[in-house]
């Protein structure tokens, strides 16, 4: 999820925009006799009230991304389309994200779109800790203020000998969802004790060995928030037909 669509949309917008304003303005009241506009103004025009619909959705409504890593395996598979819910957490400001309206905050479980500190790339991890909350991680275990989160295995794949993945289904705050973790563990296997500062949230994936997440780059700040992730709307890879069969809400 690294293409700034949204600054390209951006540019689009200012471009027709100022063109159309400029024709409106000055343009226009000077072309004697009067004759039809250029076809790049005619262009402007047109796609300018288009995209000014487009922009309001995608900054203020809904967003769609794309998941292309296995990092919140098997929640999400590579290829899943998801839709952003971009006012459940605030309204912001397009493009440098400071909120404006608060509406609500995230809450344990939640899974969000954000950027991580130091990076401009979107990343999707779920919430595990909250503003002023004490983590610990032991085995895979997770603590919140001293309190362990139920678990429950399911099952065991053993692949090639080599190592087994085991799935477990997790309850996070108030979502039960599934997560995976590596035997013998992976290279993102990490245990430790974490403080999240106030204005700040502890982020995890769900496929806790194969996962960089706020154990390697920390608690994320509130104004990186770009939305809550509701919805797949279509799984679709490299090759082959997009498919619908993932289709629904998220937990």
């Amino acid at each position: 999820m690294n293409f700034d669509f949204s600054l390209l949309l951006f540019i689009a917008l200012v471009a027709t925009g100022g063109l159309w304003l400029l024709d409106k303005l000055l343009l226009k009241p000077r072309r004697q006799p009067p004759r039809k506009p250029s076809l790049a103004v005619e262009y402007a025009a047109s796609f300018f009230p288009v995209l000014l619909i487009v922009f309001i959705i995608r900054s203020f409504l809904y967003e769609p991304f794309q998941i292309p890593s296995k990092s919140m395996l098997p929640t999400l598979q590579v290829g899943d389309f998801i839709l952003v819910d971009k006012f459940s957490y605030g309204l912001r400001l397009p493009l440098t994200g400071t909120q404006i309206i608060p509406i609500g905050q995230p809450q344990r479980g939640d899974l969000m779109v954000f950027t991580p500190p130091g990076d401009n790339r979107y990343f999707i991890k779920r919430v595990i800790g909250l503003p002023g909350d004490q983590i610990r991680l032991r085995a895979h275990q997770i603590w919140v203020n001293g309190e362990p989160q139920p678990r429950e295995q399911l099952e065991t794949l053993t692949w090639r000998l080599a190592y087994s993945t085991e799935l477990w289904q997790e309850t996070t705050g108030e979502t039960t969802h599934a997560t995976q973790v590596r035997n013998p563990p992976g290279l993102w296997s990490r245990s430790g004790d974490y403080q999240v500062p106030p204005g700040h949230y502890f982020m995890l994936g769900d496929n806790r060995d194969n996962s960089s997440d706020s154990r390697t780059w920390g608690p994320v700040p509130e104004s990186n928030i770009v939305g809550k992730a509701v919805a797949i709307w279509m799984h679709w890879k490299d090759w082959g037909l997009p498919s619908f069969s993932r289709a629904g809400k998220i937990e």
